[in-house]
């Protein structure tokens, strides 16, 4: 009897660990927490204000081709750390950012502006989290979500643990179906790069009308790239459906190869393959800073802190800037960046013994109010920092819609770097809401999208 009890309260104490939050939890989301969980309040000192409902739509001007005003424009630096000053912020920074001074003392800083919590989503994503926060629950040792259903977004906002912070920034609102033109560079030592142009789209299943739900009913998001510059890599796409529970179903992904005209599954499109037409700077899980399957790490939950992050980049966004203004040799270009004291989540990702990966350890920094991924600091197999990257955000106030404006990813051993998502250049800014069609994600869709 007492075997049978004690199997009972285990039990009993199992189902309460994997439980979505209680309806008293639940209910902090918009009172004391703001709608998508970040602590309402602001710091001790002021530096980080309170949230009080983010930016108006109308925060500022959009140009004929979508790109936004800075509605900081006036806005000068609180002061600028360098590798002078490096030591008195380090409790603030990531052991990547104080490696990066260390790297390039004489052009790396970090211009620190006044803190402005910007964010805000439309009521009908507040409606879907707290949907989420009743009904959500992990499955599969947390590589999996059971009751994500309808409109499916944030699905942990008040986590228990490391892999639900990370579930929140894999399950973020995307402004619904996105399309755009963005670039890529890969510089060489001395700054010298090719720009690699890509156009993506990123459509959400329920926001398909001829979708068949039951063959996305795993689905979390159905993406397609194709390159379209420099020419000896033009005509090249990929497809990709992104489940949500991959190890019950692993990440479907496709390419059209444009010089063998076919279309091939690519497994490799997953963990640390290679990223497209990275020059090895990157895996393809580094894309949106962590992407795909978070299956092969144990995930820590550290806690919060307060770091100066990379915020509000609306400088480093303008069109009236040219891709060679921003890529500089070693880094971007740090004086159209803009970073802000935010909080954060603090998640330690560690490799499990059973499986592998060319990252050992992810220490990331996921943002309270957008829950994006803003900084990570990459190690190799023997513990050695390898990799820095940092998300430069930005919150497309028109359309209510968090986004990174560059992710950079730096290797600080080999001194050069990858840039990602740039589109200052280009003739539109993203185009958010586009009409998604079922056909359009299927393979053999992709030939037709290849060009030469």
């Amino acid at each position: 009897m007492r075997k049978i009890i004690a199997v009972m309260a285990l039990s009993l104490l199992a189902s309460h660990v994997m439980a979505a939050v209680s309806p008293e939890e639940a209910a902090k989301l918009g009172t004391t927490l703001t709608p998508v969980g970040a602590e309402k309040a602001g710091n001790a000192d002021g530096s980080i204000p309170a949230w009080t409902g983010g930016i108006p739509k109308n925060a500022g001007a959009v140009d004929s081709k979508g790109f936004l005003a800075d509605p900081f424009a006036s806005e000068k630096p609180l002061f600028v750390i360098t590798a002078a000053t490096v030591d008195k912020y380090k409790d603030k920074l990531s052991d990547g950012q104080v490696a990066m001074f260390k790297r390039y003392p004489e052009t790396y800083k970090i211009p620190v502006y006044p803190t402005h919590r910007t964010v805000n989503l439309p009521p009908e994503i507040y409606e879907s989290i707290k949907r989420s926060a009743l009904n959500v629950k992990p499955i599969n040792d947390g590589n999996g979500l059971e009751g994500f259903t309808g409109n499916r977004y944030y699905a942990f906002p008040i986590p228990k643990n490391g892999v639900e912070v990370l579930w929140n920034h894999i399950t973020r609102y995307h402004g619904g179906n996105l399309r755009r033109i963005i670039t890529q560079a890969t510089p060489q030592t001395n700054g010298s790069y090719t720009p690699i142009r890509f156009e993506e789209e990123v459509a959400v299943p329920q926001l398909i009308p001829d979708m068949d739900p039951a063959k996305a009913a795993n689905v979390l998001t159905f993406f397609k790239q194709s390159v379209t510059a420099p020419a000896r890599l033009a005509g090249n796409v990929l497809l990709v459906h992104e489940t949500l529970d991959q190890v019950k179903e692993p990440r479907l992904a496709w390419i059209y190869n444009a010089g063998q005209r076919r279309v091939r599954r690519a497994p490799q499109v997953a963990y640390d393959g290679p990223g497209t037409a990275s020059d090895g700077l990157r895996t393809s899980d580094n894309f949106d800073m962590f992407s795909g399957a978070p299956d092969r790490y144990d995930w820590k939950l550290v806690g919060k802190k307060e770091m100066y992050i990379p915020y509000n980049s609306y400088k480093l966004d303008q069109p009236t800037l040219k891709y060679d203004d921003i890529i500089k040799a070693g880094h971007i270009n740090q004086d159209l960046t803009r970073y802000e004291l935010h909080r954060v989540w603090e998640v330690v990702g560690t490799v499990k013994p059973s499986e592998r990966h060319i990252y050992a350890k992810r220490h990331m920094y996921i943002d309270e109010d957008s829950w994006q991924v803003a900084l990570v600091d990459h190690y190799d197999g023997r513990g050695q920092l390898w990799r820095v990257a940092e998300g430069h955000a930005q919150f497309y106030y028109d359309h209510q819609t968090p986004a990174y404006t560059v992710e950079t990813l730096y290797d600080i051993i080999a001194g050069r770097y990858i840039a990602l998502g740039m589109k200052n250049e280009e003739k539109s800014s993203f185009v958010f809401g586009f009409n998604a069609k079922a056909a359009d994600y299927t393979p053999a869709a992709l030939r037709a999208e290849g060009v030469r």
